[in-house]
């Protein structure tokens, strides 16, 4: 039977691992060596694992986070800088400049429809604070004013918009209902009549629900729109009104909750009181508040290990709830990004993409089924620039995941350190293969790796941490080429010690590994 093989060594061992030493080098102290063919399966994450949110009010129109002014972004790309720097005085934004309003997001347009098709399969999330208290118009129209108990309208046009853009992407629909006063029967219970329309105009337009929450971020109810009081008696009320109606108007949509924010004992009855009725556990993580919510946050702690394992902490609270009162539900996170009200300066830039791509390595290997990201297009934390839909950098790390991580996870066996965060998958569509997802988040000391075959690696780096432009293998990325994307070469290693530059994200290429837990038979 195949071991697996994976030891910190100070030089080569002539016992015990002869055919290895014939074509590896000697391993300098402290290397970690991977035989990627000897790699055990962990786990399996869902095909859609990496998935994306689009706000309601985007779709509808309407306040939602203002960008930073794109000249404090400007002006720092293409300048050698360390992750603090151009932080101290940038703080100039006024209460005034925290939202703006939007016009509908134009969910037709075909760069936008390029750039998401290219991350599918995925699941589309429509949801956010504004879905709380959003009135479906049906196919009346819109009234001439918002009803009362409500603050905004979304009408069937911009649904069949959402509709056609799902179909179009391959990102059936992930949505949650309104609950606000408006949806209230004279005793304060919510009634399903709002999420009954949606329903029904989803079914006529051909449309694929595939998940709901209940509501967005009950443990927010003051902010999220809910009656004065709500609490969490009044909360499993609801739901079980809620799972009642589902079950029977579209059984087949899986009922995701409670979809809460923190951890604290509040979260915790919310979940237990949901626990009984839900079909997966849903969640929302973000590591901080951002500066426009007087957040702390500051970008020299963004490659620092207490930053990079708190998205680990908060899955670990959940998962204890979970393991408790819905034991063998899977677990969905359905709001993350790196930091709530919009994100920190540096979350459009380069530097995010460590967070990015480490949460998803972590996740997967924890079993988090689905991971979506907060937002596809919208303030700094999104994949797309708004306006222009320009790929950031988070969106090239989205697209070189898609292209290679494939659903089964492998254990790396490398522990987490500074400067070698190591991750395995299966490599996606090709039998055998793995691919090594290796994460330098020391700004200043390369890291290495022996590897006991050869490779092809696919690094991500930029010219300084937050610069807006990323570059694979060294050159730039740019819109342009995402059709050519997994046509591009990776650089050639061979077997041996790979090194890893400071500061870079490298996606390590095995398609010959001869991995049995990546071809579907069993090992003998």
């Amino acid at each position: 039977m195949r071991r697996f093989l994976l030891r910190i060594r100070p030089h080569c061992r002539a016992l015990g691992v002869a055919m290895f030493a014939l074509h590896c080098h000697c391993a300098a102290a402290g290397e970690a060596t991977i035989v990627p063919a000897d790699l055990p399966a962990v786990g399996r994450i869902d095909e859609r694992f990496q998935s994306f949110n689009v706000e309601m009010v985007e779709v509808t129109g309407g306040p939602f986070w203002k960008p930073y002014a794109a000249d404090s972004v400007a002006s720092r790309a293409g300048t050698a800088q360390s992750p603090a720097s151009g932080s101290a005085d940038e703080k100039t934004d006024t209460k005034a400049d925290l939202v703006s309003t939007r016009s509908p997001i134009d969910l037709e347009n075909p760069l936008l429809r390029k750039f998401a098709s290219a991350l599918a399969p995925a699941y589309l999330r429509v949801s956010g604070t504004f879905a709380n208290s959003i009135f479906f118009a049906g196919p009346n129209g819109a009234p001439s004013h918002v009803p009362a108990g409500y603050k905004g309208v979304l009408t069937s046009r911009r649904w069949r918009d959402v509709i056609d853009f799902s179909n179009a992407i391959d990102a059936p629909i992930v949505t949650s209902f309104a609950i606000s006063p408006g949806t209230r029967d004279a005793t304060g219970l919510w009634k399903p009549d709002q999420a009954r329309e949606m329903i029904s105009a989803t079914r006529e337009a051909v449309g694929h629900i595939a998940a709901v929450e209940f509501m967005n971020e009950p443990d927010l109810p003051a902010i999220g729109g809910a009656p004065a009081g709500y609490d969490v008696d009044a909360f499993a009320a609801d739901f079980s009104v809620f799972h009642a109606f589902m079950k029977q108007a579209a059984p087949n949509v899986v009922i995701l909750g409670p979809g809460t924010i923190g951890r604290s004992s509040e979260d915790a009855r919310l979940f237990l009181a949901a626990a009984p009725r839900i079909d997966a556990v849903s969640y929302h993580y973000y590591g901080a508040l951002s500066e426009r919510c007087a957040g702390g946050q500051t970008a020299d702690a963004a490659l620092s290990e207490g930053w990079l394992s708190r998205t680990g902490r908060t899955f670990a609270f959940y998962r204890a709830l979970r393991d408790r009162a819905a034991p063998g539900k899977p677990i969905w996170l359905t709001e993350t990004a790196e930091a709530a009200c919009g994100g920190d300066r540096w979350s459009s830039t380069f530097l995010d993409t460590f967070r990015y791509l480490d949460q998803f390595g972590r996740l997967a290997k924890a079993g988090v089924q689905i991971v979506m990201h907060n937002t596809l297009v919208g303030s700094d934390y999104g994949l797309l620039e708004e306006g222009t839909f320009r790929p950031r950098p988070d969106y090239w790390a989205a697209l070189l995941w898609r292209q290679w991580m494939g659903p089964v996870v492998l254990d790396a066996g490398v522990r987490i350190r500074r400067g070698l965060h190591v991750y395995a998958h299966c490599q996606r569509h090709v039998p055998g293969g793995v691919v090594l997802l290796v994460i330098n988040n020391d700004p200043q000391n390369e890291h290495q790796l022996v590897l006991s075959v050869a490779s092809v690696r696919f690094t991500l780096d930029a010219a300084s941490l937050q610069d807006t432009a990323v570059r694979l293998n060294g050159a730039v990325l740019a819109a342009n080429d995402v059709d050519r994307l997994p046509q591009l070469a990776g650089v050639p290693a061979n077997a041996g010690s790979l090194k890893f530059a400071p500061a870079t994200i490298t996606f390590v290429v095995i398609s010959g590994a001869g991995n049995r837990s990546c071809t579907g038979r069993p090992a003998p």
